[in-house]
């Protein structure tokens, strides 16, 4: 049975990635040395291995990423899906200072945004393990995500300035 060679740099790669080393040791064939260039160059791999996702084809003009054999209008054969996340590129979060309004059970709160929106909170596991308490009339520091604007993860308990806590 022959050896798919492609599914091999990918898993080295890959198995580089969760082991943390720093370097990667690859059969040296043209198909190689065109993925890893190819991967170099579009950033998928960078000197601490963090990649995100795209398509490698095989063209008549030989290997290149999807996006460029569809700029270029031509055909091939997808090779390999590379799908990760390069450094900085997590979901972005907006945060917002907010009033508790109410306590729910399991660490969830009704918090009033300083925009008047109205979301669902709930406790960071920072906030838990450190057993910091929130009490309705507390102001806090939220992280809402992009995608879901209703809920939002309480990161930060603001001091009130007329208490000695």
């Amino acid at each position: 049975m022959g050896r798919d060679t492609i599914a091999d740099i990918i898993t080295s790669i890959r198995n580089a990635d969760m082991d943390r080393k720093v370097t990667v040791r690859i059969a040296s064939t043209n198909i190689t040395e065109n993925i890893v260039k190819i991967l170099l160059r579009e950033g998928f791999i960078e000197n601490n291995f963090r990649w995100y996702g795209d398509c490698n084809s095989s063209t008549s003009r030989g290997i290149m990423t999807d996006r460029e054999a569809r700029l270029e209008r031509i055909g091939g054969e997808i090779l390999c899906y590379i799908w990760g996340v390069l450094p900085g590129m997590k979901e972005q979060k907006w945060i917002h200072e907010g009033l508790i309004t109410e306590s729910l059970p399991n660490g969830m709160f009704r918090v009033r945004l300083d925009n008047e929106n109205m979301i669902l909170g709930y406790v960071s596991g920072k906030i838990r393990r450190s057993f910091i308490r929130i009490l309705p009339g507390d102001r806090v520091k939220i992280e809402v995500s992009r995608y879901d604007s209703t809920k939002g993860r309480i990161i930060y308990r603001i001091r009130n300035k007329d208490s000695n806590n």
